[in-house]
C-alpha cells in the first residue's frame, strides 16, 4: 500500500485523507484553500474536526458562533498558527477577504463538543532531541486542550537533522507505556524546492517504505516506527496530527535504536 498522498494546490476543499478510502480508521486530513472573497460551507458530520490555518486569514461561522479575521502568518515559518475547534454536527462557514490555507483534521466522536479557538500565544513550544535530531515542536491541540481523541502540532526541524529520532511507534494498547494512536504528517519546505525522506516500518516486517517527501506531501501511520530527516541548507516543517482514544504522546522507541535517548538525556545531564 502507498502511505503517501500529494496535495496539488486547488480552490476549495481537497480531501488527502478519508476514512474507508485510505489506511486510517480514525484520522482525515484535507486542505481548505480560498482566494480573496471565497467563501465555503463545511460539514463536521460525526467528527470533531480542527482547522489549523497554515497561512492568510479567515473568519469562521457556525450556529451563532463567529471567530472573526483568524491568522497572522503569511507561510508556517512566520511564526505560530492560529487554529479553531468545531465540535461534531456542525455546519461551518468560512470566508475570507484575503487569502488562506488551512489543514483540516478530523476524527469521529460520539458526544458534542465545545468550539474554541487556540491563538498564537497560547501553542507551547517544546525543543525535542540534540543535534542531529534536533527540533522545535508546536504543541497546538494536546493534554491542555479539550478535544475529545485529536493530538496536532507543527515541527520545525534544522537543515539536515532527523525529526523523531529515535523511530518511534504507538499502535499497541499498553498504557501509559504505549497507545494507539494513528498519525499523518503533512510537510513543507523553506526554500519551496527542499525534500527530505520519511521511513516507516513495523517490527513484523509487513510495512518497510522509504518515501521522498517534498512540499505538499503526506504521509500516513497506520501503525510501525516511524522518524524523518530533511535535505541540508533546507528548512522543514511538518504539521502532524493524531487521533486515538488516548489521547497524548504515549510511544514507544524501536530498542535497536533506543540507545540515542540515554545519549540524549546524557547530554542533557552534563550540560546543566
Amino acid at each position: 500500500m502507498n502511505y503517501k498522498k500529494t496535495y496539488e494546490p486547488a480552490n476549495g476543499l481537497t480531501k488527502l485523507c478519508k476514512i474507508g478510502e485510505c489506511s486510517l480508521k480514525m484520522l482525515e486530513f484535507s486542505i481548505i484553500q480560498l482566494e480573496p472573497g471565497q467563501e465555503i460551507m463545511f460539514d463536521t458530520e460525526e467528527t470533531e474536526t480542527a482547522f489549523v490555518i497554515l497561512d492568510g486569514r479567515c473568519s469562521i461561522k457556525y450556529d451563532d458562533v463567529t471567530w472573526d479575521n483568524l491568522g497572522i502568518r503569511r507561510s508556517v515559518f512566520e511564526g505560530k498558527a492560529t487554529s479553531a475547534y468545531v465540535g461534531r454536527r456542525k455546519k461551518v462557514h468560512i470566508w475570507t477577504s484575503w487569502r488562506v490555507r488551512i489543514a483540516v483534521v478530523q476524527t469521529p466522536i460520539e458526544e458534542d463538543t465545545k468550539g474554541f479557538v487556540v491563538k498564537p500565544d497560547e501553542v507551547r513550544t517544546v525543543v525535542l532531541g540534540k543535534p542531529t535530531w534536533r527540533r522545535d515542536t508546536h504543541f497546538i491541540f494536546d493534554d491542555f486542550t479539550p478535544t475529545k481523541r485529536l493530538c496536532i502540532g507543527e515541527a520545525f526541524a534544522d537543515p539536515g537533522n532527523w525529526a523523531g529520532f529515535p523511530p518511534h511507534k504507538h499502535d499497541a494498547d499498553n498504557m501509559p507505556a504505549e497507545g494507539i494512536l494513528e498519525e499523518v504528517y503533512y510537510f513543507l519546505f523553506q526554500p519551496a524546492q527542499g525534500f527530505g525522506f520519511q521511513r516507516l516500518y513495523s517490527p513484523d516486517g509487513e510495512i518497510d517504505e522509504v518515501y521522498v517527501v517534498k512540499s505538499n506531501d503526506l504521509v500516513e501511520f497506520p501503525r510501525g516506527y516511524h522518524t524523518t530527516v530533511s535535505a541540508p541548507g533546507y528548512n522543514s516543517y511538518f504539521l502532524w496530527a493524531m487521533a486515538g482514544d488516548n489521547k497524548g504522546f504515549f510511544r514507544s522507541s524501536d530498542p535497536e535504536h533506543e540507545w540515542v535517548t540515554a545519549l540524549e538525556n546524557f547530554i542533557i545531564k552534563n550540560s546543566v
